[in-house]
């Protein structure tokens, strides 16, 4: 509110009650706009709340983005406390052999995620983060797990070797042929890296930073390229 305007409304006059009058114009003018900046100040803002990142977001370069989809199948309950393929579920992680592969599976075109908890013991101890539930520990993890729903596949082993697809499979307890992924069935199409892989699914090698795609049914997205968040 423009102040000056109100004070050049009064005109200076010769007699003392005019004064007065002015003075009191003047008063009342001030009272009025003190009390609608108060009111401006204290009533709620109009603009609409800011929002967090919304899962499946990233919030830094750092956090892993997970894709929108529904889930291809629950993480199971593979009794964890037997060794599966020859991998242990251990109390903890095992860090000595320890590189990350991506996982991204179609179902007639439409994306399926992999669920949090692959591998990992219940009870599960989730965290929400911006990117959506994270599993942040268990009763035991295995050599090969996941702990959200980005497709990373952690291989976290205490001696070095190579792990295969077939191994991650037969941990989350589904099924993998060239006719099968989990409970979708159909011709099977897997992509290593943007390439073309035509042996057996279940042989395709977890090695560092490979980026997988198995495509079911007749439709066929193109391969997916997949970056890793730094630190992975």
């Amino acid at each position: 509110m423009n102040l000056s305007g109100l004070g050049s409304r009064v005109s200076p006059g010769p007699k003392t009650g005019r004064k007065r009058v002015a003075t009191g114009v003047w008063a009342g003018a001030l009272l009025a706009a003190a009390i609608g900046l108060a009111a401006c100040s204290s009533s709620p803002s109009t603009s609409p709340p800011t929002r967090g990142p919304a899962p499946g977001s990233s919030a830094s370069s750092t956090t892993t983005t997970v894709a929108s989809g529904s889930l291809l199948a629950p993480a199971g309950a593979t009794d964890q406390t037997s060794a599966v393929d020859g991998i242990s579920c251990n109390s903890t992680e095992q860090l000595v052999f320890h590189i990350h592969a991506h996982l991204a599976i179609y179902v007639n075109g439409a994306m399926k995620l992999l669920p949090p908890g692959v591998g990992i013991g219940p009870p599960l101890q989730f965290q929400q983060t911006s990117a959506g539930p994270f599993v942040a520990s268990g009763s035991c993890f295995s050599w090969l797990h996941t702990h959200d729903s980005s497709g990373v596949i952690h291989i976290e082993s205490p001696v070095q070797r190579v792990y295969t697809l077939g191994d991650f499979f037969d941990i989350w307890g589904q099924p993998l042929s060239a006719t099968q992924v989990g409970p979708a069935q159909g011709a099977v199409t897997a992509t290593v890296n943007g390439s073309p892989f035509t042996g057996d699914p279940r042989s395709i090698p977890l090695n560092a930073h490979n980026v997988i795609q198995l495509d079911v049914g007749s439709t066929l997205p193109a391969p997916q390229p997949y970056t890793f968040p730094a630190g992975l």
